[in-house]
């Protein structure tokens, strides 16, 4: 079983190509999903996008990347684009089991809790306590002992998760807490920047929460979508808002006092996808992807790059479905990842007599 799993595994992609991020060889933007699994030499376990790079993680703990790589961020000791998955080969006697990639810059965690980081550095993301970009992965020393589980870049910092679930400060995030949401930073259509994480009041439980440039993705514990922000590419028609009270103020932990709420944007709940159990949400700069718990991908917002997959450059405000050639296999797991104007999906699949799970054509 094991065997047929790794052997049924593909990728896609599509969208913005010029820097080679989209793993096929060809510098150009892609408007349908193109079939990449024969570019990667090994079976992959997941996949993080960037700016304009890409990561995947193998399943025996090996790292890829490819795409642009002006600042260093391949990690493959040189300042080069790659149109091609290569192989980290700094990174060969580790096992790596998480990655993030940021807008121009890369972090790498092994099994055992070391932190590597690689790429531009000129805003200190790196990590390493100067502001200098580095071209191939260098060890963040900072965290000493402690065992790092996570990292997550962004445009110009980064955020780890330490196994003592202590967590190292970011400055515009959003985060789900025991299904709770906590949001600050800058503050999305005209709502005011938070200082201070600010309590999200809803009866919601949120399981996911995916955070592009101007909008967020929330998905509750019941497979439902919401979405916050969402005014420029990314914005919905026909969506229904979600009340919500005032955002709840938190003690400040650097004045120990108590500030006043400000006013927190509108959650809308994304009305077009109501009866569909949603199992994933990403988003990259300004468009949106879900994936369905039958399999089915789904995208809508920013379209100028054909990163909607759709076979055209338009935006589109209601989410639709991307249609994946995969032949005569079924999917048993499917999975999305954006990056800024690009798109990935990979799955799991296993022979239709091996699988009662079935997907639209």
């Amino acid at each position: 079983m094991e065997e047929e799993e790794e052997e049924g595994r593909q990728v896609w992609s599509w969208g913005a190509g010029t820097e080679g991020q989209l793993a096929t060889g060809n510098l150009q933007d892609e408007l349908f999903p193109s079939n990449v699994s024969h570019y990667f030499s090994l079976p992959i376990s997941h996949i993080a996008c960037g700016g304009a790079h890409a990561i995947a993680l193998t399943r025996d703990g090996k790292v890829m990347t490819w795409g642009r790589g002006k600042s260093g961020q391949l990690g493959h000791g040189n300042w080069e684009n790659s149109a091609h998955p290569k192989h980290v080969k700094f990174l060969e006697n580790f096992v790596i089991c998480n990655a993030a990639a940021g807008w121009n810059h890369s972090g790498f965690v092994s099994d055992t809790g070391l932190l590597f980081t690689c790429g531009d550095g000129s805003f200190g993301q790196l990590g390493h306590g100067d502001y200098n970009s580095q071209c191939f992965p260098v060890e963040v020393k900072f965290f000493g002992s402690r065992h790092v589980l996570k990292i997550s870049c962004g445009m110009r910092h980064s955020l780890v998760l330490l196994k003592d679930y202590a967590r190292a400060p970011a400055t515009n995030s959003y985060s789900a807490v025991d299904g709770h949401l906590y949001t600050w930073g800058r503050g999305f259509n005209r709502a005011k920047h938070n200082q201070v994480p600010q309590l999200l009041s809803t009866s919601l439980k949120f399981s996911q929460v995916s955070l592009g440039w101007n909008h967020a993705l929330l998905l509750t514990d019941l497979g439902e979508v919401f979405m916050l922000g969402g005014n420029h590419h990314g914005k919905l028609s026909g969506s229904e808002s979600a009340p919500m009270e005032q955002g709840r103020p938190l003690n400040c932990a650097t004045c120990d006092k108590t500030h006043e709420a400000n006013t927190v944007p509108s959650m809308q709940r994304v009305a077009a996808l109501e009866g569909i159990n949603v199992v994933q949400v990403a988003t990259g700069s300004e468009h949106s992807a879900i994936v369905s718990e039958s399999g089915v991908v789904m995208t809508w917002g920013w379209g100028e790059h054909g990163q909607l997959g759709l076979g055209n450059t338009c935006d589109q405000t209601i989410p639709q479905v991307v249609h994946l050639d995969r032949g005569q296999l079924r999917c048993r797991k499917v999975e999305v990842y954006c990056g800024s104007g690009f798109t990935f999906v990979s799955n799991t699949a296993l022979n239709a007599n091996t699988s009662d799970l079935s997907l639209p054509s």
